[in-house]
């Protein structure tokens, strides 16, 4: 017999005073719930009622077996009022990983507009270039960048990461503004370190061959320290678009050589495939897509 539904049975036994008045709480026959009780026993190896023609009480074991029951019955309840709430609407914590920059520009803005539109999902931001494992680490979704190696993760197209070149009004007064990537030459070019060899810039030419450049005296392993150098008048900066776009917008960088940077890196949400993903995964999803896809 199910012993869940066993325990169900004798915690009614106990608080009805009776099998007659738990057969009637389930639908069962009095013979019925004689069984649970018996089966129940019989596990058990322990009487739980003394039962007379008059009346029944509970032995020893079967007090402190009702308590635990009792306990146990009240958690399975818990439980299940708190999977029903959930999958009938989205809450609780999404842990989300994310590159830094891109993490900082484009996606924080969205997941704060998100969080307005769901007041019980909170969110846990994970702002790192390292690749991560997500299952291991227990993240929700990740944001990459780049080419996707093969998986069994659900991957998503984002708006490609596009890089975009930039300088001060006052540098381009100076120095004057390259037309072409053999202008650079000419040029102070701040030197992003992650890149390798110095922070050489790539530019694409006029053919499909990639162009090399070495960068000027000042390099740095962060795109922030590079955008002030540029804004400051320092020399010419090659960054991703969501770094520079409010610079851009209120004209304190110009952008150039637009018809020479590379091709925007593609970039994906990735998440674990679930058969029943939870209404905060759903709609997190959707948000992201709706507001970031390309």
């Amino acid at each position: 017999m199910d012993k869940f539904v066993s325990m169900e049975v004798f915690v009614a036994v106990v608080e009805a005073g009776s099998l007659t008045a738990a057969a009637e709480r389930f639908e069962l026959s009095s013979a019925m719930v004689g069984k649970h009780i018996r089966s129940l026993e019989s596990q058990l190896s322990a009487r739980l009622l003394t039962r007379t023609t008059r009346r029944q009480s509970l032995t020893e074991i079967g007090r402190q077996y009702y308590e635990q029951c009792r306990r146990i019955l009240a958690d399975v309840k818990a439980a299940e009022s708190l999977a029903e709430a959930m999958t009938s609407a989205p809450r609780g914590t999404l842990k989300v990983t994310v590159p830094l920059t891109y993490g900082v520009e484009v996606f924080s803005p969205v997941m704060t507009d998100y969080l307005a539109a769901y007041a019980d999902v909170s969110l846990e931001l994970d702002l790192s270039n390292r690749i991560t494992d997500l299952v291991e680490e227990g993240f929700d979704a990740a944001v990459r960048i780049g080419r996707l190696p093969d998986s069994s993760l659900v991957a998503r197209r984002l708006k490609p990461y596009r890089m975009r070149a930039c300088a001060s009004p006052a540098y381009l007064r100076r120095m004057g503004t390259p037309q072409t990537p053999a202008d650079l030459a000419q040029h102070e070019c701040l030197g992003f370190l992650h890149w390798g060899r110095e922070g050489m810039w790539r530019l694409d030419g006029d053919t499909d061959t990639a162009c090399q450049l070495r960068p000027g005296r000042f390099r740095a392993n962060n795109g922030q320290a590079l955008k002030v150098a540029a804004m400051r008048g320092f020399g010419l900066v090659l960054q991703p678009e969501a770094l520079l776009a409010r610079e851009i917008e209120s004209g304190e960088l110009v952008s150039v050589l637009e018809d020479f940077l590379p091709d925007g890196a593609p970039v994906h949400l990735i998440y674990p495939r679930d058969h029943q993903p939870t209404p905060k995964l759903t709609t997190f999803i959707d948000f992201v897509i709706e507001r970031l896809g390309g």
